[in-house]
């Protein structure tokens, strides 16, 4: 029977270990989760792999593989990141138990993506930035790294904790965002609202801008409204310059 746990895509990043990616499988299944992908991993396909998968080596089987992390997030409505490090790049963080509740809600009508990057050094700035926001696991900082499958293990732990009556809308896909984004960004320029040549404030105002749409989603109707909006700023302001 489908639910809403079957829109939780857990993705990750180039895993470097197929032990680990056998051990994430085996921590979804133990918590009712299905939706394993991977993006350019080694290959897993191994003796290892299928020893730390234990019973959910099918899983393992049917990992969906893609090549780059752009591919990997179409078709989400909602991108969410995992992190250790705190930092203003990595723009709203939110400790595991407070984002349990949103991402839940969001899932009973949206395929979500929950990001774990890298074993050595987690995701990179440009994937963060990909994020509608990033959620953390809080630990002794003497030893605050989880190994991947543990952090894969807690995320689903408490997502299935958690049902809730309450749900979001449906919201576009992730990459229906970019043509809004450039559009902004170029009636940004227009307006003057950026200093020219501050290509610093322009990146800063769009990051942020990309981490409050993304953290909120948009329906299709709010995203043709955006765009009904900036077509009329440019009408205008066309024309003002034929006066």
């Amino acid at each position: 029977m489908s639910s809403w746990k079957d829109n939780i895509h857990f993705i990750l990043i180039e895993p470097q270990e197929p032990g680990n990616i056998g051990a994430v499988a085996r921590a979804m299944k133990n918590m009712g989760f299905s939706k394993l992908e991977l993006v350019n991993p080694v290959p897993f396909h191994t003796k290892e792999a299928k020893w730390m998968s234990c019973q959910a080596y099918e899983m393992v089987k049917k990992a969906v593989v893609y090549k780059t992390f752009k591919e990997a997030i179409n078709g989400k409505s909602l991108v969410i990141g995992t992190t250790r490090r705190i930092g203003k790049r990595r723009g709203i963080i939110l400790p595991l138990r407070n984002s349990v509740k949103r991402i839940v809600a969001a899932a009973k009508k949206n395929k979500i993506a929950i990001l774990f990057g890298r074993e050595r050094n987690g995701l990179l700035n440009q994937e963060v930035e990909e994020c509608g926001f990033m959620i953390t696991i809080p630990s002794e900082p003497e030893a605050a790294s989880l190994n991947l499958s543990q952090s894969v293990m807690l995320v689903a732990y408490e997502l299935a904790q958690k049902t809730y009556k309450t749900e979001t809308p449906e919201f576009i896909e992730h990459e229906k965002l970019d043509a809004l984004y450039e559009r902004i960004e170029y009636l940004l320029k227009l307006l003057e609202y950026i200093p020219r040549g501050d290509r610093h404030l322009e990146k800063k105002i769009m990051k942020n801008l990309k981490h409050f749409i993304g953290r909120a989603g948009l329906t299709e109707w709010e995203l043709n409204m955006l765009q009904g909006l900036c077509a009329q700023i440019e009408k205008k302001i066309a024309f003002l310059e034929h006066i």
